[in-house]
This record gives C-alpha cells, structure tokens and sequence, in this order.
C-alpha cells in the first residue's frame, strides 16, 4: 500500500507584499510634489529651487527655513510639517491603520 500526498502551495501574500512595496518606494516622489505645492510662491525661485534628490527633499535657496518657519501667509505651516503629516497619513494608508 502506498500514499500520495500533492501540497499545492497558493501564495496569496507575495502580491500584496509587492502592492505595498510599490506604493512605498513612490513616497519620497509624491512627498516631493506635496512640498512643493505647499511652498509659498512670489517670483517663483522657491518652487523652482526645490528638488528631489534620490529620497531627499532640498529646498536650495537662501531663505527656504524662514518660510518653513511660517514666515509666509500663504504657508503659515512651513512645508515641513505638512508634508510630514502628509507622509505619516499615507504611510498608515499603506500600512492599513486608521
């Protein structure tokens, strides 16, 4: 007598892993893009300065902590702050917390 086993394995984790993983990695992009839409703007230079290098935001001209301090009305938050409030809503987003 003999016994045959077959063991099907169904990887139902591996996708959403990836779907995570993705959504992750596009972060410091649209983090980037929030930032930038939040600095204030008059002629132009602070968005026109504000780059992503790899994951890091640099906002490359002089006066970029004076408006992050709040020193403009149309930011009276900074960019920082928002943005990293805007990071943790789309991380806990991602991560499935409420």
């Amino acid at each position: 007598m003999s016994l045959n086993f077959k063991i099907t394995i169904d990887d139902k984790i591996t996708p959403s892993l990836n779907a995570k993983k993705k959504q992750l990695l596009e972060i410091p992009l649209r983090a980037y893009t929030f930032f930038k839409a939040h600095t204030p703007v008059r002629s132009g230079r602070a968005r026109r300065s504000t780059v992503l290098q790899k994951d890091t935001i640099v906002a490359a001209y002089p006066y970029a902590q004076r408006l992050d301090d709040g020193y403009s009305s149309q930011a009276p938050d900074g960019m920082s702050k928002p943005t990293e409030a805007y990071i943790k809503r789309r991380l806990d987003l991602i991560l499935g917390k409420k």
